[in-house]
């Protein structure tokens, strides 16, 4: 009995471990939402305040927000390209490594930017515009070129899967239409050839002359031939002709 209560004892704190846990993952999870939803709604206005700032303030506070807009926003669709694509292609690691490096000098560029708005010395300002211009430039030429390499490599690959496919969709249908083959009408089968005057009539072929033919019939009697004498017989007497 102890036994059972202890086993139902571990299994209730099991529970009550497992439950815990997912509740904190849970609430982390909802928490990583919200902070995602706060930072690109917290995106988006300064978005919004920086493209008004580069229509409405002329002189170099607008000329610096239109490069920290134009530094971001090309920062921000670099580094959704690349982590769209590094899902389907892993050779892009390295490309997300090097925009990694890239971003730390953006972020820095950035929070400079930024602290130049507020800065009320303008000629100052004016003097070090061209030369956060083209750090601006530099950082996004970079950054625009890791992402059309990705975008361009990405479309690469769905051109070559849609010319196999294309391939492989014209084979099935002439697989498909094998019966238009087969309704073809036969060529017709060619004439006879004419029958030559020597061979209209059946001939048969010439019976081979038997061997009886060929050798001579052997005789009835066997003519005598010339007897052989013996010292023992008397010579034949020749007859009188009287």
């Amino acid at each position: 009995m102890e036994a059972v209560i202890a086993v139902f004892a571990l299994l209730f704190l099991l529970f009550v471990v497992a439950g815990g846990y997912a509740a904190v993952k849970a609430v982390g999870a909802a928490k990583r939402g919200v902070d995602r939803t706060v930072a690109q709604a917290r995106r988006t206005v300064e978005d919004h305040t920086l493209r008004a700032k580069s229509l409405a303030q002329p002189g170099p506070q607008g000329q610096v927000a239109q490069l920290r807009l134009a530094l971001r926003t090309s920062m921000r669709a670099t580094q959704d390209a690349l982590h769209a694509g590094v899902t389907e292609d892993e050779s892009l690691k390295e490309s997300l490594g090097l925009f990694q490096r890239l971003s730390a000098h953006g972020r820095e560029l950035d929070g400079e930017l930024k602290r130049l708005e507020s800065e009320p010395d303008r000629r100052t300002l004016a003097e070090r515009l061209p030369a956060l211009r083209e750090r601006t430039e530099r950082i996004t030429k970079s950054a625009d070129s890791l992402r059309w390499a990705a975008r361009d490599r990405a479309g690469r690959f769905a051109e070559d899967d849609l010319d196999a496919l294309s391939a492989q969709i014209d084979v099935e249908a002439g697989a498909l239409r094998h019966w238009t083959k087969s309704e073809h009408t036969p060529p017709p089968w060619p004439d006879a050839p004419a029958a030559d005057a020597t061979t209209a009539h059946q001939t048969w072929p010439e019976t081979p002359p038997s061997r009886a033919a060929e050798d001579p019939a052997p005789s009835a009697i066997t003519p005598p031939g010339r007897r052989t004498g013996y010292p023992w017989q008397k010579k034949p007497r020749p007859e009188s002709t009287t």
